[in-house]
Parts: structure tokens; C-alpha cells; sequence
């Protein structure tokens, strides 16, 4: 299946660059490559890859960069891949718009795997479509027409602000999303620093939504960073 996917491979370092090339390769994935951010902004507006792998240290621009300018006219997923490990480089390329971070030196299976959560959610996001008014994931499922949430047939008791965040997540499954951009979304602006409140939001939903809050199969909490729905199989 990953034949019908196309990447853009943007990285500046030859090695790194033939490195994932040839894993790409050997997994039937089709791709095209950029070394700059001029270039990769140009290839992901003409050729229109399903995903694109993003070093963040490029010569000509920053990578949280080439997001922006990406972000405002396409959805597409973005992996980034960085040598930047810190915490604050991470926010500010998820916030940015990235929908995941690998950093290097990282293994090929962990990036095979993060493309394979990638391909899922563009799957399922094409499976609930606007007309598809019913998300199913594992033993979960959201009637977003009546704005009820089931975990095995039971209706789940959420509160309005409970159900928001359940929907959020459920409609960005696999992606990272951060605290900044839920608090936005579910509070709107100047509410960014709600993280305390987000928190204790959150602890209510899962006490409702998984078997075992402590071992989460459904919400993983990234330390510092945000939440992300998983998806089950």
C-alpha cells in the first residue's frame, strides 16, 4: 500500500538524505527530495506529496519556517526530524503545524513506524469524512450528529468541555497536539497558559474514557508538550 503515498524528503545532509531515501525505497514508498526550504515549500505546492519529512536546521531558512508557510494553504502532514532534542524546539515546530517530531539519531523501524501512524490517520480522516458523522476507534465511537460519545455501546456522562476535547482529539488521531493549540481551541485566545485547568480536564475525561487511567490506551499524555489520541487496531 505505500506505493499510493508520496513523500517529500527535505534534508540538507547528503547521508541522512540517502539514508531515508533507501529505507523509503526498500518499503515501496514513491518520494522526491529538497535540500533547501525554498525548494520544499516549492515541491509541496506543485507536486503535492501525502506527507513531508522535515530536517529543521536547513542554509536558507529555519524549518519552523517552512511549517508557516506550508500551514497556510496545506493540511498536509509533517514529520519533523531534528537534531534540536529540546523540549522547546519540539513545541515550537508542533505549534508551528507539525504533526510529529523524530529526533536524530533515530532508528529506521521508529521512522517506519511513525509514517505508518501518519498513513492510518490519513486513512481514517478520509474514512470520517464530513458526511461520516459517526468516528469509531477501538471500543470508542463519537455521534457527532447527536453529540454523544459511547466506550462499548455505553454513553459516556462528559461534560460540554469534556466532549470538546474528546472530539479535538478524536479528529487529529496520531497527531501531537500541544497545550497551546488545545487551550486555544477549546477556550480560544488569551487562555494559552489554561494548562492547569486543561490538566484537570483531562484527568476526568480519561477516568471516563479508559479502563485504566494510569495505563492510558487511548489519550498519551507528552510530557511538557500535549496529548495525542492513539489509535487502536
Amino acid at each position: 500500500m505505500n506505493h499510493n503515498f508520496q513523500l517529500l524528503v527535505v534534508e540538507d545532509d547528503a547521508p541522512v538524505r540517502n539514508l531515508i531515501t533507501t529505507t523509503l525505497k526498500a518499503n515501496a514508498y514513491r518520494f522526491m527530495t529538497a535540500a533547501t526550504g525554498e525548494s520544499a515549500v516549492m515541491a509541496a505546492a506543485t507536486a503535492n506529496p501525502d506527507i513531508i519529512l522535515l530536517d529543521l536546521g536547513l542554509p536558507d531558512m529555519d524549518g519552523v519556517e517552512v511549517i508557516t508557510r506550508i500551514r497556510s494553504w496545506s493540511n498536509v502532514p509533517i514529520l519533523v526530524l531534528s537534531a534540536r532534542n529540546e523540549s522547546s524546539d519540539k513545541i515550537d515546530a508542533l505549534d508551528a503545524g507539525a504533526d510529529d517530531y523524530l529526533t536524530k539519531p533515530f532508528s529506521v523501524d521508529e521512522l517506519l513506524a511513525r509514517l505508518r501512524v501518519i498513513q492510518r490517520r490519513i486513512t481514517m480522516m478520509q474514512a470520517n469524512t464530513p458526511q461520516q458523522s459517526i468516528y469509531i476507534n477501538g471500543a470508542l465511537r463519537i455521534d457527532y450528529g447527536s453529540g454523544c460519545a459511547y466506550m462499548h455501546d455505553v454513553e459516556l456522562h462528559l461534560t460540554p468541555i469534556e466532549y470538546k476535547l474528546l472530539c479535538l482529539l478524536a479528529q487529529n488521531t496520531g497527531k501531537v497536539l500541544t497545550h497551546k493549540y488545545i487551550t486555544q481551541s477549546i477556550w480560544g485566545s488569551g487562555w494559552e497558559n489554561n494548562v492547569a485547568s486543561l490538566r484537570v480536564f483531562m484527568a476526568t475525561l480519561r477516568k471516563k474514557l479508559e479502563s485504566s487511567p494510569e495505563i492510558p490506551q487511548y489519550i498519551q499524555t507528552h510530557v511538557g508538550i500535549g496529548y495525542r489520541m492513539l489509535k487502536q487496531e
